[in-house]
């Protein structure tokens, strides 16, 4: 544990007892109150970086707040931390990896040593293999069995080698390249590779089999099944390597598939799934918007990687955020966390941002297997803003449990239509004026009235109109989806994920949970199957085996 200090039982620093001490002064403050004596309050809790706008005034705090969270983030070294990251020291403690997504956005000039090598090389080299293949397939030189181009990528892969290139090239749709449709292709349901094959010919597609291991369970049987299909409409073994292509550390794996050595894009170790969206799995977003595009969402997630380690931590997004999410899970006692997108291109960010904060925080133990005294990762949720607002917004607005949003919005929007976009952008700020405000029992008693109902009546429906207000929420505003902007906003949870695991001593690279249900998968399938007689560990997953064999034919 020499990367960095060795975990703490977080709870006992001076800082914490301090922020112990601070929420109880804190308990009946309020933030409409704080907005009124306080004209500079937007300006003191606002700041700009990599093309994003933040305001966090809408929070439960002051400027003492902010202080002490700050000096929580200085006592367990945070600072130290991000170096050990970026320094590629072992950050994954239980796996001794790095963890160095972010070198994958690193120009090439930069020099980073693992284990006595300099990986930068290594990934320029790939960036250079994911030009050259994406300047073939636009180009129309990269032909299917009967020599026509390919106009269609389906990439199979699950996790991360599925939600963080799906959410960019959807978000990015208006950077799209003409004459290449991208497709996903994730869940085992049979159904999923039915509707997708009905859209598609053979001679056409090329599949992209994403896949660290080249074993993971689900991509491992959709990439045989879209196989079958291929050679059912009348393609080849000779040709299969036209229409396969891989993105792997396993080149034998791959290349017992079917797939040539030269079209396998490799894999590091020290690149986690839910973090890869910018190594070779992205691909197919490459593919998608084009490499000029794909280097621009680089270059912005560059942007905020050295806004994250420059910055001084009250004046940086990421370290913020994360702090506001400690704030909330461990002195409010806030479980969840809403991800509210007013983009209709954005609709998959919360997708994204929930398998990377709850498969890298939902963690029980610390780095050194002792286990945490606190609650850790909050569960995340939510979807499009303005489908919200007619939705699950009610919950936050008048429900019992105190759930932090962050709502993300464009200032411009890449398909105008009338007065839509204002519209749009109103919504999103009065959900979280509506959050902040409330309604007060004398001003629905007062609206009431003004609508001419009697006095009993008013009484009577006053309560229902009550709204506590006083709920917290950050607004991210950008001009516009731009590659750029995109590649900043990802990086800045990535980080923010970061900084909380660091303050609860988790480590945020490892995914063991996830593991666990792979291996009992495989049990249970082989009972299902009849191939394994000895009974399941527990009656009622072997109960409900044995209902399966029972009714299902076929």
């Amino acid at each position: 544990m020499a990367y960095y200090r060795t975990p703490h039982d977080v709870t006992t620093l001076p800082a914490w007892q301090a922020l112990t001490e601070h929420r109880k002064a804190m308990q009946d403050f309020s933030m409409r109150e704080a907005f009124n004596e306080d004209p500079q309050r937007f300006n003191e809790f606002t700041l700009s970086s990599s093309g994003l706008f933040l305001d966090y005034s809408k929070n439960l705090i002051n400027a003492e707040t902010r202080e002490l969270l700050v000096n929580l983030a200085n006592e367990v070294g945070l600072k130290e931390a991000i170096k050990a990251q970026y320094d590629g020291e072992p950050v994954n403690s239980s796996e001794n990896r790095p963890a160095l997504h972010t070198a994958l956005r690193r120009p090439v000039g930069d020099k980073l040593m693992v284990n006595g090598t300099n990986v930068m090389p290594e990934v320029h080299k790939v960036l250079n293999q994911i030009t050259d293949l994406v300047g073939r397939i636009h180009d129309g030189l990269w032909r299917g069995y009967t020599e026509k181009p390919i106009t269609d990528v389906v990439n199979i892969g699950i996790g991360g080698s599925f939600l963080g290139p799906e959410l960019v090239s959807e978000a990015l749709l208006s950077y799209a390249q003409k004459g290449v449709r991208c497709h996903y292709l994730a869940n085992i349901d049979g159904t999923e590779l039915h509707e997708l094959t009905a859209k598609l010919r053979a001679e056409t597609t090329l599949f992209i089999v994403s896949s660290k291991t080249f074993s993971t369970l689900e991509t491992l049987k959709n990439a045989t099944a879209a196989r079958a299909w291929y050679l059912a409409q009348g393609g080849s073994e000779a040709e299969l390597y036209r229409h396969f292509i891989a993105v792997s550390s396993n080149n034998a794996a791959a290349v017992a598939f079917g797939i040539r050595e030269e079209n396998i894009f490799p894999m590091w170790d020290w690149v986690g799934g839910r973090y890869s969206l910018w190594s070779a799995i992205g691909l197919p977003i490459a593919l998608a918007i084009g490499m000029s595009n794909f280097k621009e969402l680089l270059s912005g997630a560059y942007t905020m990687d050295q806004h994250f380690q420059n910055a001084s931590f009250e004046q940086n997004m990421p370290v913020l955020l994360g702090l506001l999410g400690v704030w909330y899970g461990n002195f409010w006692g806030a479980q969840s966390h809403a991800i509210l997108p007013y983009d209709h291109y954005l609709r998959n960010i919360t997708k994204h941002l929930q398998q990377l904060d709850m498969e890298s925080n939902g963690k029980s133990v610390r780095q050194d297997g002792v286990p945490v005294k606190t609650e850790t990762g909050p569960v995340i949720w939510g979807g499009v803003g303005c489908n919200g607002q007619h939705a699950y917004h009610q919950l936050l607005h008048q429900g019992t449990q105190l759930i932090p949003a962050d709502f993300i919005v464009p200032i411009v929007s890449f398909n105008p239509v009338s007065d839509h976009h204002q519209w749009l952008y109103a919504n999103c700020l009065s959900q979280s004026q509506a959050l902040m405000l409330g309604k007060t029992r004398e001003e629905a008693e007062a609206e009431l009235r003004a609508k001419g109902m009697p006095e009993e009546e008013v009484q009577r429906v006053a309560p229902h109109k009550v709204i506590p207000g006083n709920r917290p929420s950050n607004t991210i505003v950008c001009e516009r989806i731009s590659p750029r902007r995109l590649g900043a906003l990802v990086a800045m949870y990535e980080h923010k994920v970061f900084v909380q695991s660091v303050i609860w001593g988790t480590n945020a690279f490892d995914q063991w949970g996830v593991e666990l249900g792979k291996e009992l998968g495989k049990g249970v399938y082989s009972r299902l199957v009849g191939s394994e007689e000895t009974p399941a560990e527990d009656a009622s997953t072997q109960g409900l085996i044995n209902y399966f064999r029972g009714r299902h034919r076929g």
